[in-house]
């Protein structure tokens, strides 16, 4: 079966997944860029091992979008069976979707993470155009589908599928026991009683996006023997003030860290912490989850949303909330069973959502 996937960009997870459903297809992937402009060089550390891979090289049009004719010049030199609009936002797919509207050819639209908007202006008409009409919609979650749907999807179109970027070997057989976690933090100089970790960058609305002025709030609250790890990029001077202006000793920001030293913190700590302000998806509550990590995330995360059952497999809080969170920390750091079945239950949630998995359920749907 040959499929034709086009996206905006080869992000790491993304080249994993493609490298795995080739192996169940015959694939070939556009890419309107070779990276994002936001992305250090760690993003083009990826080999296309099992797909052919074509970077379009258009005019560059946004930090991760490129316009290009060259999509449409390769539907009609080849034949394929299946093709997979990732997106429909970029000149490019907008483009490429009109074409094949045009000449009627059948055609999915995938979406990672997705909310509907008002319904109102040209924009909206123009994505009810794009969307209405396609053979099949691949989703990743409850708001993905209300996003289809709110544009002209039909219900019964709608597909969905496990969004990860883990592989079944990147998930634990089970949690750490306490000595195992000691001499993890050890290794990694984790030297409070109790580690709090946190995955983001602070490039994302500089730092407000991911919610770390609120989690400097939450800092204030807990003593200085609760360790807070905020890992990802550069934080802003303002935030390195404020951690200097209220002595918060026990706050570190360490630089990003590819997946297996991360998947070490995650290991080490008590729970993760997400307070982002808004997320198409937040792929970091797959990782903890898949570490065993109790994980706290807010109720505009769709990944915490779609995974997470309140109070049984990790919590979820108001945007903004310091308190509240104040509070559920203290709840989980002061119940060993508790943190203990969380993390148990984690696991098992998580075991379903792998790239293996992902892959399988795409070529699933197409063939039926």
């Amino acid at each position: 079966m040959k499929v034709l996937y086009l996206t905006n960009i080869p992000s790491p997870y993304r080249v994993n997944f493609f490298n795995e459903l080739g192996k169940l297809c015959d694939l070939t992937v556009l890419f309107e860029k070779e990276t994002s402009d936001e992305r250090d060089a760690s993003w083009k550390k990826h080999r296309f091992e099992n797909f052919r891979g074509i970077t379009l090289n258009g005019i560059s049009t946004g930090v991760d979008t490129a316009f290009s004719l060259k999509a449409i010049k390769n539907i009609k030199e080849n034949n394929y069976d299946v093709i997979i609009c990732g997106g429909i936002s970029s000149i490019t797919a907008i483009l490429t979707i009109c074409y094949m509207k045009k000449k009627h050819i059948d055609y999915y639209i995938e979406a990672d993470g997705a909310t509907p908007k008002n319904g109102k202006g040209f924009k909206e008409k123009l994505k009810s155009y794009l969307i209405t009409g396609a053979k099949g919609y691949f989703s990743s979650s409850k708001s993905c589908d209300e996003y289809f749907i709110a544009y002209g999807a039909l219900k019964n179109q709608i597909h969905r599928y496990p969004f990860t970027s883990l592989y079944d070997s990147d998930i634990l057989e089970r949690p750490l026991l306490e000595s195992e976690k000691v001499s993890l933090r050890k290794e990694l100089q984790l030297t409070e009683e109790k580690i709090i970790v946190s995955v983001g960058r602070f490039s994302y609305l500089n730092g407000y996006g991911k919610g770390y002025d609120t989690l400097l709030k939450v800092a204030e609250k807990l003593p200085n023997t609760v360790g807070f790890y905020i890992i990802g990029d550069e934080p802003t001077e303002e935030f390195l003030l404020w951690k200097k202006e209220k002595s918060l000793t026990n706050v570190h920001f360490l630089p990003f860290k590819e997946k297996k030293a991360l998947f070490k913190y995650y290991q080490a700590a008590d729970m993760s912490v997400l307070l982002t302000r808004g997320e198409a998806w937040g792929l970091v509550v797959n990782e903890s989850m898949a570490n065993g990590t109790p994980v706290i995330t807010t109720d505009v995360c769709v990944a915490g949303l779609e995974l997470i059952e309140n109070g049984k497999n990790g919590y979820i809080v108001k945007v903004d909330d310091a308190a509240d969170t104040v509070k559920i920390i203290k709840m989980l750091l002061n119940d060993d069973k508790l943190l203990s079945d969380i993390s148990d239950n984690a696991l098992k949630t998580i075991e379903n959502y792998t790239i293996e998995k992902m892959a399988k359920k795409h070529i699933e749907i197409i063939n039926n």
